[in-house]
């Protein structure tokens, strides 16, 4: 060891004097390991007898036994700031042990935070960490991820809370605070970011929506009552609309379900304990709407033994995952589910739902006077020109016009295959690149089995158009188109067809073809053809 100056000896006995009680109490711990070192009283002064004889001995008195003692004061000063921390809460709890994998909660967060940061998973499995403010709405936030992940920002993204033991999932209404829904999940519990075309549809279709037979006063009135007015009835507090209709009501505390007359009032959930009566001592209340939430069940047969395929749940906000506070329902087809859960969720929000509805719209409107294009072209300034002689000239007849039009169509796409063909850039075969040019379309899932694309056609909302392309796994040279129509999954085959060498698509044995599965699918966006409905909405699973 090299020696000091006898300045560095007193600079460091003054640092060592300068410490606070809390330091001098932690040294006291590690004073038996300085038995070769300058021994130090309480007071930080050292001994006389010792200090006069490292006079004597220089080589001594320069041991930097007292550098290691301020360092590990240091150090553990250090430790005692960093326990009173918080500690920092574990992403994925799941891919630890219990015992070590600390879970996102309230408790967690040192008080007056203004912001955490949570995990945004989508369907296949992966995560993005963002940074959510305690007033961050639910429409922010799929916002804030539409821009993150380049999405085309249709107002149908949406947020789900989602519990994978209890199998229940529910989409977050546009207004609700995230971090406020969160407090109230459990350990198991995580966001997903997906679509939702069924989020507000029942505005624009809402007969579709509340069957007659369900609605109480439609019944009442001779089931003359518009769209409008139904929607004014169900979002006016003075009016009192009424569903109604048998359920299966699994019962508290056993596995058995028990077929009950059910009635959904603003006031809460109701099952009638002799036959259909409404009389109110024949009345049990079953659930809350104002403090619980709506639940779709998906794994409703396998966990609960549902009778059938369509069951909700009522969960109350301050359960926390215990099976017994749940409350399991399950209805007779789609339809009816359907109905029950978006009629809850009327009765519970009302005018701000559809408040949640038009501010997309509004705003959209008001973007629209700002992205006007600086040049504005008409259609009726545009002519059609023929440039076929040695000058151009003016089609006037429209007929010409329609027919001059389809051949330049006709001649391109000739072209475009004779490239193909004969020659080119392209390092494929016409033939191969047209089985191979939908793989990035978001509308193509690939090999997915039909049980796989009936989730996702039910994951995204079952509205009419809602479609998505799959391998066929009957002929592995067809696909499948799966179209949601009337809340029903239809599958149609797309088999290719030989013409002159050439391999098409078609959906009607060959009467309308196709050169590739991307034109099929803009042909029948435009027009209905043999399809129950026009493809309106792709399901697509975006990547975060």
């Amino acid at each position: 060891l090299l020696p000091v100056s006898q300045s560095d000896d007193v600079d460091l006995e003054a640092l060592v004097n300068d410490m606070n009680s809390s330091q001098e109490s932690l040294y006291s711990t590690c004073s038996g390991q300085q038995t070769e070192s300058t021994p130090l009283l309480h007071n930080g002064q050292t001994s006389s007898s010792h200090h006069n004889h490292m006079q004597h001995n220089h080589l001594r008195r320069s041991q930097p036994m007292h550098i290691l003692a301020v360092r590990r004061l240091q150090e553990e000063e250090q430790q005692l700031r960093t326990s009173s921390l918080p500690a920092i809460p574990n992403p994925f709890p799941e891919l630890c042990s219990p015992a070590s994998s600390p879970v996102l909660s309230p408790g967690s967060l040192p008080p007056g935070e203004p912001s955490t940061g949570k995990y945004i998973f989508t369907e296949d499995g992966m995560g993005k960490v963002v940074e959510i403010p305690a007033d961050m709405t639910a429409r922010d936030l799929c916002q804030l991820l539409v821009y993150k992940s380049h999405c085309v920002d249709d107002n149908s993204w949406a947020l789900v809370e989602h519990h994978p033991l209890l199998g229940l999932e529910r989409c977050l209404e546009d207004h609700e605070l995230v971090v406020q829904v969160q407090a109230s999940m459990n350990s198991d519990g995580r966001f997903l970011f997906r679509k939702n075309y069924a989020k507000y549809e029942f505005f624009r279709n809402p007969l579709a929506f509340f069957p007659e037979h369900m609605v109480a006063w439609c019944q009442d009135t001779n089931r003359m009552i518009p769209p409008s007015q139904l929607l004014q009835n169900f979002l006016a507090t003075s009016s009192c609309p009424e569903i109604q209709g048998y359920l299966y009501v699994k019962e508290v505390g056993r596995k058995s379900w028990k077929k009950v007359y059910v009635f959904l009032r603003r006031s809460g959930l109701y099952c009638s304990t002799k036959g259909t009566s409404k009389e109110p001592r024949h009345l049990q209340l079953l659930a809350d709407i104002e403090d619980s939430n709506i639940f779709t069940v998906i794994t409703g047969k396998k966990q609960h033994g549902a009778p059938t395929d369509y069951e909700f749940c009522i969960k109350p906000n301050k359960c926390r995952g215990e099976l017994k506070e749940l409350r399991m329902l399950c209805a007779e087809d789609e339809q009816g589910r359907t109905c029950w859960m978006t009629a809850f969720r009327l009765f519970k929000y009302g005018i701000v739902l559809y408040q949640n509805y038009k501010i997309p719209q509004q705003r959209k409107t008001l973007l629209s006077h700002f992205s006007a294009p600086v040049r504005s072209v008409s259609e009726n300034s545009l002519v059609a020109m023929d440039f076929s002689g040695r000058i151009g000239r003016v089609i006037d007849n429209p007929v010409e016009a329609q027919s001059a039009a389809m051949e330049e169509g006709h001649a391109w796409r000739k072209r475009s295959q004779r490239m193909n063909i004969l020659g080119s850039h392209s390092p494929l075969h016409h033939s191969s690149l047209s089985s191979v040019i939908h793989i990035a379309q978001l509308w193509f899932h690939g090999r997915i089995t039909r049980e796989e694309s009936h989730r996702i056609i039910h994951q995204q909302g079952q509205v009419d158009g809602l479609f998505l392309l799959r391998v066929s796994q009957s002929n592995p040279k067809a696909f499948v188109l799966t179209l949601c129509h009337h809340q029903k999954i239809k599958h149609f085959q797309i088999l290719p067809c030989e013409e002159d060498g050439q391999v098409f698509f078609s959906l009607d044995d060959g009467a309308t073809k196709f050169t590739d599965l991307i034109q099929l699918v803009e042909f029948y966006q435009l027009n209905r053809g043999v399809l129950p409905c026009k493809l309106r909405h792709p399901c697509t699973v975006v990547a975060l």
